[in-house]
């Protein structure tokens, strides 16, 4: 059955399954709306959609999951079929040690730790849980409350998304952080070339960490200004915002298991991510273009690569955990260009122009392959999209200071953070 309920787009991939008769029924946990899992239909009048899913043996004895394609339509092909990586994230059970995510350089001044529920004014909506995560300085407590957040959302505890409230919380310009990661925070140009596997599994999760805070930026800073986006949005940007989360704590355990003397947080980091992101405030057709079609996809055609450096020095853990990674980061991009799809659509643009004409505006220098023409087509991005693709933004204005440094620096403050981290791994 397809994971959103047709009322109105509630994720439903967590809703209760109850016997009927001689059925099996999905319940909606926003609405209670009830669908029989075989033929998707309502005793309210709506369906669902439903598709057969047969696993048939070949002469060969091997097994082989076929799938029925939507009625009525043709030329459909299944791209991929993989199992779902839920390894740490849903739903939350007993939470990891995350001890060694504290970065507080002053256990005294900082204080007894704070509960996931802030105790002073706890959140009712979506968009109030957005605001205080990214207001969320301690990486171990912004996971956590990432987590609880989401399965509130998808169990139907939440009051509303509160994307229509008449004054919604602001998100910060910029997110805390803690004070050991404040004191390493460097240049993007100070990051040495050549990393060891601490050096990039820290430069990883570094990403990761910010990767968390852009997927509950777009929801709390885009979702009160655009009070027509349907549930389906926030649904898919919540699943990002848990699988960073996800993704942050396998690499940080991994690197707390490789060098434990190098806790996350005391090697060098930088926020170029987060810079770039500045550069799309006032436009969530910019956001979509900038942060999940041109740097999230750069991710895809670098990860192969980082992957191959840790499979040859025999690290299968770390590998393990990267591939998990990157299946993930392909549904991401495929959210991305889903929604950019969709905002194109209401404005009546090409999407394919005009993600080239944002990337003209907010990008600055080339769109750089060899790009991974497989995984990107698996997220929709298609060779128009990117392929001869040069950006030409100009510093300056009110929502782009330039960057530090010089001219070198700024160029490497602009590209994409996944180039600074994974790409320097395959260079190594």
């Amino acid at each position: 059955m397809e994971a959103q309920c047709p009322h109105l787009g509630a994720d439903i991939s967590h809703a209760d399954i109850e016997e009927c008769e001689d059925s099996l029924v999905l319940v909606c946990p926003w609405h209670r709306y009830d669908f029989d899992l075989r033929t998707g239909h309502s005793e309210t009048g709506l369906k669902a959609c439903t598709y057969a899913v047969e696993i048939r043996e070949d002469e060969e004895d091997l097994e082989t999951v076929w799938v029925e394609t939507p009625e009525g339509e043709s030329d459909w092909r299944l791209v991929e079929l993989r199992p779902v990586s839920e390894e740490f994230a849903d739903p939350p059970p007993a939470l990891p040690d995350l001890s060694h995510l504290s970065l507080s350089s002053d256990e005294k001044a900082k204080g007894p730790p704070e509960d996931i529920i802030p105790a002073a004014g706890a959140p009712t909506t979506l968009i109030q849980w957005a605001v205080v995560i990214l207001n969320t300085a301690d990486p171990s407590l912004k996971v956590q409350r990432t987590r609880h957040a989401v399965n509130l959302f998808r169990t139907g505890q939440l009051k509303s998304i509160g994307n229509r409230a008449s004054n919604p919380p602001l998100p910060p310009d910029l997110p805390p952080r803690e004070d050991l990661y404040s004191k390493n925070t460097v240049d993007p140009s100070k990051v040495g070339k050549r990393k060891n596997r601490p050096v990039m599994l820290h430069a990883l999760a570094n990403i990761e960490q910010w990767a968390i805070d852009l997927a509950w930026d777009i929801i709390a800073r885009f979702g009160p200004a655009h009070p027509d986006l349907p549930p389906a949005f926030f649904s898919d940007f919540t699943k990002v915002a848990l699988d960073e989360s996800k993704h942050f704590s396998l690499l940080t355990a991994r690197l707390s298991t490789i060098s434990p003397s190098t806790p996350y947080g005391s090697m060098p980091v930088h926020a170029s991510l987060w810079d770039s992101a500045r550069t799309t405030f006032p436009s969530l057709r910019a956001r979509l273009a900038i942060i999940h079609l041109v740097h999230e996809a750069r991710g895809l055609d670098v990860n192969p690569g980082t992957i191959d450096r840790f499979r040859r020095q025999g690290d299968n853990e770390s590998v393990k955990v990267l591939e998990i990674i990157h299946a993930d980061e392909v549904t991401h991009v495929t959210a991305g260009h889903r929604w950019f799809t969709w905002v194109c659509e209401q404005q009546g643009v090409d999407p394919v122009q005009t993600f080239r004409e944002e990337v003209r505006k907010g990008w600055k220098g080339d769109v750089k392959g060899p790009f991974n023409v497989e995984d990107r087509e698996k997220a929709g991005m298609t060779r128009e999209f990117y392929e001869n693709l040069r950006g030409e933004m100009e510093w300056g204005g009110p929502t782009q200071p330039p960057p530090r440094g010089n001219d070198q620096t700024r160029t490497d403050q602009v590209k994409a953070s996944t180039d600074i981290a994974y790409e320097t791994m395959s260079k190594s």
